[in-house]
């Protein structure tokens, strides 16, 4: 209730300055800052009662013609509160006017092109935006909208057409965003089985964005698909050198191309990684093949070290694990190692493994795209936070 109080004050006070503008002229109809109207509304905004008050500005702005700056904001708060119809309408009533300025026309198609992404009438919302390109009418903004509802159908082909004219017009740069629509272009070829297809979209993605790690990534999953797990590890290196917080993702298809070369030093080189990036899926992972190779008190131990410098609940969880294994939960040092076990495993099911590092969204899977904020290549995985040392204590503080 109080963020729509909020949202009613500046229509408020439009309401009243484009009134008190036009007192002298309107003194014949008794129109005014006093007018009983306008304070009937003001009195309903104190009153905590924002429909009555919106009905009241409303009645206010159809009293003349020539407020479309009041009808405007009314229709936003509309939108903003929901009323999506009422919304289209007052845009619809406001672009009919043919007194309108060529500006506050662009302005009041613009609004009403959100209108109907807001009621999910996209084919609507992209007429009228791609009106306003033609016309060059609040071009940055429509051309914005547009790439959002392309991105929204995944038509990535017509998301690179509005990226280069923002690119072209806007100045943006656009270089991150193409280049992630070059790679959903190749995930789609590879959908297909058009291998070569893809080949092209990621060669053009790598053009576009020489850093691109998605990119990388997937020409690594492609060439190991295709039997050249040299060259898959070759590009799994350049991603772990330039997107470190991407090993997770890499890294089974790294141990699968180092196993089909027959590699006898795989436990090695993945403590080497292990040493420059920390990651919970690594030291599993890690965990496993010392298990496997050197038995589970050296899993332990490597499991201990890393947990006395990283807080990891998924290193924890499988610590437990382990321990869990050798003790018998009936036995007074085996139930509580068990219990334990038991909370790590509960809340790991609950703990994200990505997030964005622009918004904050949080999520159990990897989107390239993110769904809160609708950057590009901002979603990554989440790293275990390194454990401060507790300071030691002076000698006279040990002394009391």
């Amino acid at each position: 209730m109080i963020e729509v109080l909020f949202l009613l004050l500046p229509v408020a006070a439009a309401s009243g300055w484009w009134l008190a503008r036009r007192e002298k002229r309107s003194q014949a109809k008794g129109i005014g800052p006093t007018h009983p109207d306008f304070l009937r509304g003001l009195n309903y905004l104190l009153e905590e009662q924002p429909d009555k008050a919106i009905d009241t500005f409303l009645k206010l702005a159809e009293v003349d013609g020539e407020t479309a700056e009041t009808h405007l904001a009314l229709g936003s708060l509309f939108r903003r509160r929901g009323e999506v119809d009422r919304a289209i309408r007052l845009h619809q009533n406001l672009v009919e006017r043919r007194s309108l300025s060529p500006q506050l026309r662009g302005f009041a198609l613009f609004e009403l092109g959100r209108d109907y992404m807001c009621a999910g009438v996209l084919d609507r919302a992209e007429g009228l935006f791609l009106e306003l390109v033609e016309r060059g009418l609040h071009q940055e903004r429509a051309l914005q909208a547009l790439r959002d509802i392309y991105q929204q159908e995944r038509d990535w082909r017509k998301c690179l057409e509005v990226a280069e004219q923002l690119r072209a017009c806007c100045g943006q740069a656009m270089t991150v965003e193409i280049a992630q629509y070059y790679c959903e272009l190749a995930e789609d070829a590879r959908r297909k089985g058009d291998d070569s297809g893809a080949q092209q979209q990621l060669a053009l993605a790598q053009e576009a964005d020489p850093n691109c790690v998605r990119a990388m990534m997937l020409e690594g999953f492609m060439a190991l698909e295709q039997g050249d797990a040299v060259r898959a590890i070759d590009l799994f290196g350049r991603v772990a050198e330039r997107g470190a917080a991407y090993v997770p993702e890499i890294l089974p298809a790294m141990i699968e191309a180092m196993r089909h070369l027959g590699y006898d030093d795989i436990l090695e080189r993945l403590e080497a990684l292990a040493r420059r990036h920390a990651s919970p899926p690594l030291m599993l992972s890690l965990s496993d093949l010392v298990a496997n190779e050197r038995g589970a008190d050296a899993a332990l131990d490597l499991l201990t070290a890393y947990l006395s410098r990283y807080a990891d609940l998924a290193g924890l969880e499988r610590l437990l694990e382990l321990e869990a294994r050798r003790t018998s939960c009936d036995s007074p040092r085996g139930q509580p190692v068990h219990i334990a076990h038991g909370v790590a495993r509960q809340l790991l099911t609950r703990q994200p493994v990505y997030q964005c590092e622009k918004c904050g969204f949080q999520a159990r899977t990897l989107h390239w795209h993110c769904p809160s904020c609708k950057c590009w290549g901002t979603v990554v995985p989440v790293l275990p936070e390194q454990i401060q040392a507790e300071p030691e204590r002076s000698a006279e503080a040990s002394r009391d």
